[in-house]
């Protein structure tokens, strides 16, 4: 790539109806609202976009609908496409490319949590191969707490290795300072994004590419003005920043990060769809909204 691939990128919430069908009206005004208020980029069915409980179908026409609607522009999406199964993946992996999205952010193939680092290799190699584009930008997506598998720093070094022009990116979800560093040293060819702004200032200060967090929903204006702050060499007022950003965190952290996210857009919008998670997630607790707006007033 030209330009290294940076920026603060939000993995939107995915809003549903009382018929737990996706709610159309509100994912267009959360998305909106997330690039107006500063996000360089959303990435849409990831973690927090409740993902694996929506269908490809439904993954592909919402991408669509965000760009026919003038919602965002395809060069703003990096959805998710990581699925378990090579040929599923391989339709959410094309679908963004032939949309014109920016990247891909692509889990390991979860369940299989016993595959080497060479299976791994295999997967993500033969997926790259059967894309068959120049376009595709790929984001390794590294979370083992949730997949039971992860991405290693020597992994992701040799797939930017073999693809320099597409392993462009890693988000880095396991909360661990230790990988997210190896990484960076490790594949310098990377971008590297924590999962968590409270780790943004010091991956940036290694060479990492931003954040990819929860709590964009709910607070990219500050977030993106800390990341200018770094950005712009002003280190002092980042540090002078970075408490208040790190405190928002932890509240909406506390609340179950979707579930506290979803009560506070309930409370923020008058509309209770937003309580809706699909099975086997519960529904949101009004409750965690007036604990997390106090919380946050308090900040």
């Amino acid at each position: 790539m030209t330009d290294r691939f940076s920026g603060v990128v939000t993995p939107i919430l995915t809003p549903y109806n009382d018929d737990m069908s996706i709610a159309k009206d509100l994912y267009l005004g959360h998305a909106a609202k997330c690039l107006s208020d500063g996000a360089h980029y959303l990435s849409p069915f990831g973690t927090t976009s409740e993902a694996l409980s929506n269908s490809a179908r439904e993954r592909m026409e919402m991408l669509e609908l965000l760009v026919s609607s003038g919602t965002a522009r395809a060069d703003q999406l990096m959805p998710g496409t990581g699925l378990c199964s090579l040929e599923e993946t391989l339709t959410l992996s094309k679908h963004a490319v032939e949309l014109g999205c920016a990247a891909v952010m692509t889990l390991p193939p979860f369940f299989f949590v016993t595959a080497p680092d060479e299976g791994l290799y295999r997967y993500f190699s033969s997926l790259i191969e059967s894309v068959a584009s120049d376009r595709l930008k790929i984001c390794l997506y590294h979370i083992p707490q949730n997949t039971g598998i992860g991405i290693s720093p020597d992994l992701a070094a040799r797939l930017n290795e073999a693809f320099p022009e597409t392993v462009v990116a890693y988000k880095d979800s396991s909360g661990k300072w230790d990988n997210t560093q190896s990484v960076i040293e490790k594949a310098p060819g990377i971008s590297v994004f924590p999962g968590s702004e409270s780790m943004m200032n010091p991956a940036m200060a290694l060479g990492g590419g931003g954040c990819i967090s929860a709590s964009c929903n709910s607070n990219v204006a500050g977030i993106r003005k800390l990341y200018d702050l770094i950005r712009s060499g002003d280190q002092t007022a980042a540090d002078a920043l970075a408490p208040q950003i790190d405190a928002h965190r932890q509240a909406v952290q506390g609340g179950g990060l979707i579930p506290g996210l979803k009560a506070l857009k309930a409370k923020q919008s008058g509309d209770d769809r937003w309580l809706n998670l699909r099975p086997p997630l519960l529904p949101a607790d009004p409750a965690l909204a007036s604990e997390l707006n106090d919380t946050l007033a308090q900040i």
